[in-house]
């Protein structure tokens, strides 16, 4: 039997859209090494939900008060959420240090669960 990880994308899109809020993932492209200048940022439409890690798992140097763990639709992405993109949610804009791409199969992506950290 295959397990259709596609439909369980989809439950998980379904799920976040639902409960989830409006957000941005942006991406920062760095400067050209040659020409320099600034890095230019290019911003992703996503669905999101942001939620505080328990008091149990913060341990102020992996997970710190602070960090929000931050569930993205994979459904309508056009990236992988990755450790240096900035995810704006709650009105808060958080840096992603650490991530886990939930690719069950190696191939699908179901959901996207981020650690963030409030950007400075």
């Amino acid at each position: 039997m295959h397990f259709d990880y596609l439909r369980a994308r989809l439950t998980a899109g379904r799920l976040i859209a639902k409960f989830g809020q409006a957000g941005v993932v942006t991406r920062l492209t760095p400067p050209d090494p040659v020409l320099g200048g600034e890095p230019v940022p290019t911003p992703y439409p996503a669905t999101l939900v942001p939620m505080a890690y328990e008091a149990r798992y913060i341990d102020g140097t992996t997970i710190r008060s602070g960090d929000m763990q931050i569930y993205i639709s994979a459904v309508g992405l056009a990236i992988e959420p990755t450790v240096g993109d900035i995810v704006a949610a709650n009105g808060t804009d958080y840096a992603i240090v650490n991530g886990d791409p939930n690719k069950y199969d190696g191939v699908t992506n179901v959901v996207f669960v981020v650690q963030g950290r409030t950007a400075s």
